[in-house]
């Protein structure tokens, strides 16, 4: 029987390399694009500065990670809004829609961006494929995480423990989690500033 001890030296094993692939991510070249932690700071500060709304829009799991992202954001002050929820205003120039499309196209996703651009908003595309896919054309600014999605997910061995989109959308958490510390420095928010913003409807 297999003990306490080797199932916790697996785990552990395991939490290390997931993580030890998402952080090589980050050390990979995406020129001719900045690096995605200098694009989403760079705008999401520029939309505070100007006292701009921001908007998140993703689907699946890349969605649930931007949900997270715009949790964080209203912490630190900004306007953020998820696009669906019942309380979203209009989005109107000046505002910012931050919309993930990792395989480079999804035909909500693609709508949703056309919408904001016809309407005046900044668009901020997240994509692991910048030079193919529908949703780039919409872009004002592109954020490239170069991480395996399910557009070439079946292309060579593949990746066992990281499977379909999940080593993109892991990216997600990993610069989301940088960006709110950079921008937190950035706004001059301190610590006791972001946490009085939490719910306590919990």
């Amino acid at each position: 029987m297999e003990s306490t001890q080797s199932r916790s030296d697996e785990a552990g094993s395991m939490a290390a390399e997931i993580c030890s692939q998402i952080a090589s991510i980050f050390s990979k070249p995406t020129h001719p694009y900045p690096p995605p932690l200098d694009v989403l700071v760079n705008e999401l500060t520029a939309v505070a500065s100007r006292k701009a709304r921001v908007f998140l829009y993703g689907v699946g799991r890349e969605g649930l990670m931007l949900k997270a992202l715009c949790m964080r954001l209203a912490h630190l002050g900004l306007q953020a809004h998820l696009v669906f929820d019942m309380t979203t205003p209009p989005i109107a120039p000046g505002d910012l829609l931050v919309a993930s499309a990792g395989p480079g196209g999804f035909s909500t996703v693609e709508a949703i961006c056309s919408v904001a651009r016809s309407n005046g908003g900044r668009v901020l595309l997240l994509t692991a494929q910048p030079e193919r896919g529908s949703c780039v054309r919409h872009a004002n600014a592109v954020a490239y995480v170069a991480a395996q999605t399910m557009a070439d997910d079946e292309e060579g061995e593949g990746n066992e423990l990281l499977p379909m989109g999940s080593l993109y959308e892991g990216a997600l958490f990993v610069v989301f989690e940088m960006v709110v510390y950079k921008l937190r420095e950035a706004l001059d928010q301190t610590p006791e500033a972001v946490r009085s913003r939490h719910t306590n409807l919990e």
